[in-house]
């Protein structure tokens, strides 16, 4: 744990941010150990020749009333104002998180009490609560240092409980009060290591903020007292002679923004050490692969993806859920891509739109949408192509669309981001994409809030904003997901309209072959992260070949199917994608694999025009059984 924990705070400092954060605190933390020790004697010389001498090369920021130096002062003074601020958020932090977490351990009396004290003090302004305090605790250093304490506390508590609250409901924490584990231990266990990435990044900006205030503080003159000093009091002196010399009050001000700004960025680099959000430590490994029979790419073709994956980091390694996926798409051409639930559909889709975020990492040989590299193009470049000329369909709209934004305006901010139109204009532009798509009333429609829409309108709406461009390619996944049969056909003759009409390309991503063989002009069948059969479906010739195929389209149902007869299932489950097996991934399935099959991984080979499989036994497939659907002409 300690090495994996190394391993990832050695890759947070290797990060813009990482880096910024430990330069900032290195050179805080220095200045405040060594500086009472290396200018304390040149920021407490008097010299009454120097009085109020404006910045020059003997005093970078002048001198003070007595002809101190003020930047050694400054310098010496970073030590006391650092330490009274870290004081100040450990007692801030320490309190909120026990109010915080009260409320899960007491009685619900009690319960309710302590968090109406902590919204009661919420709701009082930070600046009142901490003069307030102040009054309580005396003016003086203590006195401060309690007051902007207890001052940090209810916001700290407030986060804190509703954090707690959030993961409270969950159902690992359910199962853990179920086994029996106390109060406490489940508050320990369960719940804090699941809240403490915000609770660290709020303890540092809090950091922040007690600087600040202790600043603040002593600059009204109920902090820090002399002979004493810190940033807040030094800025008090010099602000009277600001006019003569403005040096002296910018130098502690300076101070002040840089020691805030290193405990801010200080805490976002924590929060990526605890949260896995740093960059993965070491490059993605590609495996060695055989060359195989890759796609024709004309000059004509829209997307061209050759042996793309997308990996993700783990504990030791990586996962791989999609592996060397290689296909193409021609202007106008409809493609299904089925498999069962697992097997890299989606995350195919999510690669091509670059919709995946780190620590996620995507390679390819070759990933081109419209003869632009998509991997290596800049974002800038590339945002306005993928938002004007690429559309996604979401299988749930409901969680894609901004529930509190009326459905128009959404749709209008895509005009207004990458086509430069006028708020008036968009909206009238979003009104026209909602008539496109056969929305009754789009113009009242458009002045609604998602949940005002049905499924079908709100998977209308979805491929009405990808029409606010001018898509040369949708990509839907699981567009017809839980919708009735007729909403599912109104869906499916709407993309192909859109297909027709704009000769738009269209991928979609399914779970059933039969709505796919309808649709789509050619089918691609991924099992395990990889495409295991690239066929057309319009030519009887080429019949499914791969044991895979056949086997997902002797479980479909028509209404020919015999209700005598027990359901057609695929026996076993596809492999996990962090334990995938030697050879081929279906070989544990399948009822024709060999020595061979477990042995070696298959290759797509093309075995008739157009028609690729991933097989070793393609010849050997036994036929699909009676009632399944047939890819040369839909549904018997």
């Amino acid at each position: 744990m300690a090495k994996r924990r190394g391993a990832r705070s050695s890759a947070a400092l290797r990060t813009p941010l990482g880096a910024s954060s430990a330069a900032l605190v290195l050179l805080v933390l220095t200045v405040a150990v060594l500086g009472p020790v290396l200018w304390r004697d040149a920021a407490s010389a008097i010299d009454t020749d120097a009085i109020g001498q404006s910045a020059s090369a003997g005093h970078l920021a002048g001198t003070d009333e007595l002809g101190r130096d003020i930047l050694s002062r400054v310098l010496v003074a970073t030590r006391l104002s650092v330490l009274l601020a870290l004081i100040a958020a450990a007692i801030g932090t320490v309190t909120g998180l026990v109010l915080g977490m009260l409320p899960t351990v007491l009685p619900r009396p009690l319960a309710r009490a302590v968090i109406s004290a902590v919204d009661i003090a919420v709701a009082f302004p930070s600046l009142l609560l901490v003069l307030s305090f102040a009054v309580i605790f005396g003016v003086g250093t203590s006195g401060a240092t309690l007051a902007i304490g207890f001052a940090l506390a209810p916001q700290f508590a407030r986060l804190t409980h509703t954090l707690a609250a959030s993961v409270a409901g969950r159902d690992f924490v359910l199962a853990a009060r179920v086994s029996g584990l106390s109060r406490i231990r489940l508050l320990v266990r369960h719940i804090l290591p699941n809240i403490g990435e915000p609770l660290v990044v709020n303890a540092t900006i809090g950091a922040g903020s007690a600087l600040l205030a202790f600043s603040g503080l002593s600059f009204l003159g109920i902090g820090v007292q002399t002979p004493d000093y810190d940033w807040g009091l030094l800025l008090r002196e010099g602000l009277n002679g600001i006019y003569l010399n403005p040096a002296a009050a910018l130098a502690p001000g300076a101070a002040v923004i840089i020691a805030g700004l290193a405990f801010t960025l200080f805490g976002e680099t924590a929060a990526g050490v605890i949260g896995l959000r740093t960059r993965p430590p070491r490059p993605l490994p590609r495996p060695v692969r055989k060359p195989e029979a890759k796609p024709g790419t004309a000059e004509d073709t829209l997307l061209v993806v050759e042996n793309l994956e997308v990996a993700f980091p783990r504990k030791s390694g990586w996962t791989v859920p999609v592996r060397g996926v290689s296909f193409t798409v021609r202007p106008g051409e409809a493609i299904g891509v089925v498999g069962e639930s697992g097997s890299g559909k989606t995350l195919t889709g999510l690669a091509v739109s670059r919709l995946i975020e780190a620590p996620g990492s995507v390679t390819a040989d070759r990933l081109d949408f419209t003869g632009t590299p998509v991997l290596t193009t800049p974002e800038r470049e590339l945002r306005t192509l993928l938002g004007t000329s690429l559309a996604m369909v979401f299988q749930d709209p409901m969680t894609s669309f901004n529930p509190v934004r009326r459905i128009g305006r959404q749709l209008a901010e895509v005009s207004e981001q990458h086509q430069g139109l006028s708020r008036g204009k968009a909206f009238s532009r979003a009104v026209d994409r909602l008539r496109a798509v056969r929305i009754p009333a789009a113009e009242a429609r458009a002045r609604q809030y998602p949940h005002e829409f049905s499924g079908g309108m709100r998977q209308r709406a979805m491929i009405g904003m990808g029409l606010m461009g001018d898509p040369k390619l949708i990509i839907a996944d699981e567009p017809t997901t839980a919708l009735d049969v007729t909403v599912q056909r109104q869906l499916l003759r709407l993309l192909a309209r859109t297909r027709a009409e704009r000769e738009t390309a269209i991928i979609l991503i399914s779970h059933d072959i039969a709505v796919v063989s309808q649709t789509c002009e050619r089918i691609l069948v991924m099992y395990a992260g990889r495409i295991v059969e690239d066929l057309p479906i319009a030519r009887t010739e080429n019949t499914p070949r791969h044991p895979y195929t056949r086997a997902l389209l002797a479980t479909t149902l028509d209404l020919e199917t015999d209700r005598d007869e027990p359901l057609s299932v695929i026996p076993g489950r596809p492999p996990e994608p962090d334990r995938m097996p030697v050879g081929c991934a279906f070989a544990a399935r399948c009822p024709l694999a060999t020595d061979r099959c477990r042995a070696e991984d298959p290759e797509l080979t093309e075995v008739a025009p157009g028609h690729r499989v991933a097989c070793w036994h393609p010849e050997e497939a036994p036929p699909v059984s009676a009632g399944a659907v047939s890819l040369a002409g839909g549904t018997k």
